[in-house]
């Protein structure tokens, strides 16, 4: 149970560190100073604004259907946060030890939909309306090849418990001497751990798998490319268009909370987990005293360490291609979905199938 409060904190705590980033790395790569009048650095912009939304009055339209307006942005956090309750945090720390975790969380998550719908409808405005349907329409067809890439990890490593799949990329159990056939040429890895124990390297289509996955976060995330629900220039501010002060400030902590989520999901699947990167190999063993050995308490904080370090590059990689892609166009996003990545990760799911069997 220490794991529940400690994802709650760092999800409420990273929107704090997550806006302050964004603002500094948009304005570093279009060349510019971004926030620097309020604090040293402009570190207590983030502190204005919330005082600003503090102050501002929580405005229910007339028209509103006011029980579905005014529940819809805690249901969408609440679908949020409620993922992180399976993460595993380090060896020993993790919410909850659900034998079918993925299915949980892949389930959960989707929950956000019905809030978003509620938001949309519940405002009474064409806007709004226009814009949840929009984001419902993309979250539920980038499900589609996120499952696939998902199972493909599923069908490596038979198991859907997310603490199961972090020890099978470390250097205790790992399958590394069938990497990219490895073990036909001759060449023994066992005990290398670190990175080539990574389900990236573990099964070569991993690698395309996690590029496929990266992709259907962003959409799930509505994150740019993909933030077509809350296209400015079309519809105004998507389907969050009537709402004003801390509720408006929720929808956004929800957003970069499902950022965070997604970010550990990822590192959890593809990415070792709390696992070091650093192999075993020549006379340093550096991953004998980086790794996140259980039941010690250097291996926690490594474990931590690591699988956080893994997580903020992933969402520091989201920021970048959102400030570096402009917005896609209805019609391309549905085509990349549908015509694209749901193939191309059905064939992946065909291989990951086959390499199985080949290594049983």
């Amino acid at each position: 149970m220490l794991a529940l409060p400690i994802f709650l904190a760092l999800a409420s705590g990273f929107v704090v560190v997550g806006v302050y980033t964004e603002r500094k790395v948009s304005a570093f790569m279009q060349d510019r100073l971004g926030p620097m009048e309020t604090g040293k650095w402009g570190l207590l912009q983030l502190f204005a604004d919330l005082l600003k939304l503090l102050q501002k009055e929580d405005i229910v339209p007339t028209a509103a259907d006011r029980r579905l307006f005014l529940l819809a942005p805690a249901i969408i956090f609440a679908s949020v946060f409620a993922g992180f309750a399976v993460l595993p945090l380090s060896p020993d720390l993790q919410g909850s030890g659900a034998s079918v975790g993925v299915f949980y969380l892949m389930a959960i998550v989707s929950f956000d939909v019905v809030g978003i719908l509620m938001a949309g409808w519940g405002s009474n405005n064409k806007y709004s309306l226009f814009g949840a349907m929009r984001s419902v329409a993309q979250i539920i067809s980038y499900e589609i090849p996120l499952g696939l890439t998902i199972l493909c990890v599923v069908m490596i490593c038979q198991t859907l418990n997310l603490q199961t799949l972090s020890f099978q990329q470390g250097i205790y159990t790992h399958e590394t001497n069938y990497l990219f056939g490895l073990k036909a040429l001759g060449i023994d890895v066992t005990g290398w751990g670190g990175i080539f124990s990574w389900n990236i390297l573990r099964n070569p289509f991993l690698l395309i798998a996690y590029v496929i996955f990266f992709i259907c976060t962003l959409a799930e995330s509505n994150r740019a490319p993909f933030d077509l629900p809350e296209g400015e220039s079309e519809i105004v501010a998507g389907f969050h268009t009537e709402y004003s002060g801390m509720r408006f400030a929720l929808l956004y902590l929800s957003e970069y909370a499902m950022m965070l989520l997604v970010s550990f999901l990822g590192a959890v699947l593809f990415l070792g987990s709390w696992n070091t990167p650093l192999p075993n190999i020549g006379p340093v063993r550096l991953a004998d005293w980086t790794s996140g050995a259980p039941g010690t308490l250097w291996g926690n904080l490594t474990g931590g360490f690591w699988l956080l370090s893994k997580v903020f590059l992933a969402v520091l990689l989201q920021m970048w291609v959102r400030w570096t892609f402009p917005r896609v166009r209805v019609d391309q996003m549905m085509y990349l979905c549908w015509k694209v990545l749901t193939p191309v990760g059905l064939v992946l799911l065909l291989i990951s199938g086959i390499w199985r069997l080949l290594m049983v």
